[in-house]
């Protein structure tokens, strides 16, 4: 490959003192040679900070702590971090805190953007909690135009960019936009920034496990996972970005689609009798302004009849089906042992031990 470009490393973390050894570790197994890698302490208070700065005194000239002067939100953080990157870097590669990386992770992802001069953005399978994702490109294709690499999530459903982690992103890309991440976007700033980039640069793919997400981290996404997601971002994604790679013809097939599965759900959300946290409903109108709808009650109302309905169908199959699945829970014991309870029986005894 002739002589290595210089790949900047980078990790923004806070309190991530139960994970950041092993994320550090995995950057130093890389079989790739010229990278560096910036730690950035978002003024941790749980001993993170020293354990970066004792690999630094362990790796000098190699790793380089940056401690921030002031706390900054997690988005902050992420863009104050892009900006202490190597100006000589041809590329970036961040890793979050509480992730990894398999040892041939940056060499692979190099390659592909070595070979494709306009590729902007390189992912790779990972696993993700126990699982593995990011698939859908067909091998051995390496290389996507941008606007193809987008219309296979708006018309296929094929998320293949991944988190921060996931990707390799040409320096050049990450410098032609301040900041990098957009606060209204977040939690999904990452996936917003990669549709923006890939207005203009293509994607690359390697069809390799490269990296490790975790997902029980008690972070962010562990919080919103339970607010439909599954409805909520292929809206708000096609909202922002879907004009740009689909014809005018497919962005409202897909928008009437998109919006019909989004604002039905809410209103099912609305009709339920558990009452949700107030927290699901800032989460929908703050990720509602960020692409430039109104959270009301006349979008709310329009869905209703239907919602009832759907509710009301849902709830015959159920009885007819004899789903009782959430009559029964289950428990394991510390010897591993499998326990099925029944919640009307335990309700029962309950009421006779009362």
């Amino acid at each position: 490959m002739g002589s290595m470009p210089l790949v900047s490393v980078v990790t923004p973390f806070y309190n991530t003192a139960a994970f950041l050894g092993d994320c550090i570790e995995s950057v130093l197994r890389q079989t790739y040679a010229d990278w560096e890698y910036v730690l950035v302490d978002n003024r941790s208070t749980d001993g993170s900070g020293e354990i970066a700065d004792q690999y630094a005194s362990r790796f000098p000239g190699r790793i380089r702590v940056v401690h921030a002067d002031t706390f900054r939100n997690q988005v902050q953080n992420y863009n104050f971090s892009l900006t202490c990157i190597s100006p000589e870097s041809k590329y970036c590669k961040m890793v979050q805190a509480d992730d990894w990386i398999f040892p041939d992770c940056i060499r692979s992802m190099v390659e592909v953007a070595e070979r494709h001069p306009s590729v902007g953005l390189v992912a790779a399978y990972r696993i993700e909690g126990d699982e593995v994702s990011l698939d859908g490109i067909p091998y051995p294709v390496s290389m996507l135009s941008g606007r193809e690499a987008c219309r296979l999530y708006f018309l296929k459903g094929r998320y293949v960019f991944g988190s921060p982690t996931s990707t390799l992103v040409r320096s050049e890309v990450v410098r032609s936009g301040q900041p990098f991440f957009e606060e209204r976007y977040a939690p999904f700033e990452d996936g917003h920034a990669y549709f923006y980039a890939l207005r203009s640069w293509d994607f690359g793919f390697v069809h390799q496990l490269l990296t490790y997400s975790r997902t029980e981290n008690g972070g962010i996404m562990c919080r919103v996972r339970g607010f439909g997601l599954g409805a909520f971002l292929p809206f708000t994604m096609l909202a922002a970005h879907g004009r740009n790679s689909l014809s005018e013809d497919e962005f409202r097939t897909c928008m009437k689609r998109a919006e019909q599965n989004y604002f039905l759900q809410l209103t099912q959300s609305a009709c339920s009798l558990h009452r949700l946290p107030s927290e699901y409903w800032e989460f929908h109108r703050q990720g509602l302004a960020s692409v430039n709808y109104s959270y009301d009650w006349k979008r709310f109302m329009r869905w209703l009849p239907r919602a009832l309905i759907q509710k009301a169908w849902d709830a015959f199959w159920r009885r007819w089906d004899g789903d009782y699945s959430k009559d029964f829970r289950f428990t394991v014991t510390p010897q591993g042992e499998s326990i099925v309870h029944h919640q009307k029986d335990e309700e029962s005894r309950r009421i006779q031990n009362a």
